[in-house]
């Protein structure tokens, strides 16, 4: 099984997705967005960055956990992980967003 887009409604109307690795296990959350076509246009900036390495930015929360963030091309991020309990574990993170965003398939959960 591939990986897929998880596109959903929040309670407060706005639109979000999730990109879960083939194991089911989600591997990128985006930010809310306002509008569906809004969160569509994330996940193709996804899938379109997800295998350019530069676009990754490896950083280390408050409380000492690593994650990363994706990026796109104007800088704006489109894409973080959870937070990791070791770097490699993080790095073995955005390998799997390379290899599952390109191809996912987009399950529309919104309502």
């Amino acid at each position: 099984m591939a990986g897929k887009f998880e596109l959903k409604t929040a309670k407060s109307g706005q639109f979000h997705f999730n990109l879960l690795a083939s194991n089911g296990q989600i591997i990128l959350q985006s930010e809310m967005y306002e509008t569906k076509a809004s969160a569509l246009n994330g996940i193709y900036s996804i899938q379109k960055n997800a295998a350019d390495d530069a676009r990754y930015e490896r950083l280390v929360s408050k409380t000492d956990k690593p994650y990363f963030v994706l990026k796109a091309a104007n800088h704006q991020v489109i894409g973080q992980s959870q937070l990791y309990e070791s770097v490699a574990s993080r790095d073995n993170g955005i390998e799997s967003v390379k290899k599952n965003a390109p191809e996912a398939t987009i399950n529309d959960l919104s309502a």
